[in-house]
């Protein structure tokens, strides 16, 4: 099963969910305009809490925070390998 339940994410699942995540270009020197902010992504993507996320610095503010995917973006990812 490969869809996110109760807050948690099934090991294999995130797995293949954090590898297709890295090739949209949420990896290590990506950068991605998410929540009105341009990011330059620090790590490769994990799980955390009830999703994916990434550890990131903006350009407003160069600490590094994790920064949570958006659900649509795991949802696409999830599509698209069903599909």
């Amino acid at each position: 099963m490969d869809i996110i339940e109760a807050g948690n994410l099934e090991s294999q699942s995130v797995l293949e969910i954090c590898a297709r995540v890295k090739n949209l270009g949420y990896t290590t020197s990506g950068r991605v305009r998410l929540y009105g902010e341009e990011f330059e992504v620090v790590s490769e993507p994990f799980a955390e809490a009830n999703g994916i996320s990434v550890h990131a610095k903006s350009r407003k503010n160069p600490n590094v925070r994790v920064l949570r995917l958006p659900s649509t973006v795991v949802q696409n990812v999830k599509r698209r390998k069903t599909a």
